[in-house]
């Protein structure tokens, strides 16, 4: 089922300013810490508490307006509260760096999935937006599958090796920037496949 339409700053915001705000938390407080119970904890620690409820906010906010949430969507809320939670609660940011290896991994499990079936998962959600002939979206949908797989890996060697600060730019800035040019990059199949082009509506 469609949701409803809103405006689409007003959709950006809500789904990117929490990834904002904890950029902006963890660049003030990385260098802080702060004592609860007993306990220390880092700037790490406390911009992800407050990134987990205000996740959480906006993706309700979200639904509420537009009546409905992506599987995407629904999928990342939950492993970061799972992962965010069990951070904060255990006071090892190593478990809320593992999350977008973990997305990753399960949406390009997904895609090889239905690949391995000869279908393609990614048309049902994006074919209203972006109509192309099967062979298009079986391409687009290997190459997804592929690119998801690359950020995984990517994604544990920059935690694994580099500072939180790297990490924090690298899930801020890197992963959109990689995701904005991946799909820049797909011009071809686009043109090549677009059912509108082709038929020439």
């Amino acid at each position: 089922m469609a949701g409803r339409k809103i405006n689409p700053w007003l959709k950006l915001g809500l789904e990117i300013g929490p990834v904002i705000a904890f950029f902006a938390a963890f660049t003030r407080l990385k260098d802080q810490t702060v004592t609860i119970g007993g306990t220390e904890y880092g700037g790490f620690i406390l911009a992800t508490a407050g990134f987990v409820p205000l996740l959480i906010l906006t993706t309700l906010i979200l639904w509420r307006l537009t009546g409905r949430l992506s599987p995407m969507q629904v999928a990342t809320l939950v492993l970061v509260v799972v992962f965010g939670g069990l951070s904060v609660w255990f006071n090892d940011e190593r478990f809320f760096k593992m999350k977008p290896t973990l997305i990753y991994l399960l949406f390009a499990g997904i895609l090889g999935w239905g690949l391995m079936r000869g279908q393609s998962y990614l048309a049902l959600v994006l074919e209203e937006a972006m109509p192309l002939e099967h062979e298009g979206w079986m391409i687009l949908t290997r190459r997804l599958t592929a690119f998801f797989g690359g950020l995984a890996v990517l994604n544990e060697v920059i935690w694994r090796t580099m500072s939180d600060a790297a990490w924090v730019n690298f899930k801020t800035f890197g992963l959109t920037a990689a995701i904005f040019f991946f799909f820049m990059a797909q011009g071809g199949v686009f043109k090549r496949y677009g059912i509108e082009e082709k038929d020439g509506r």
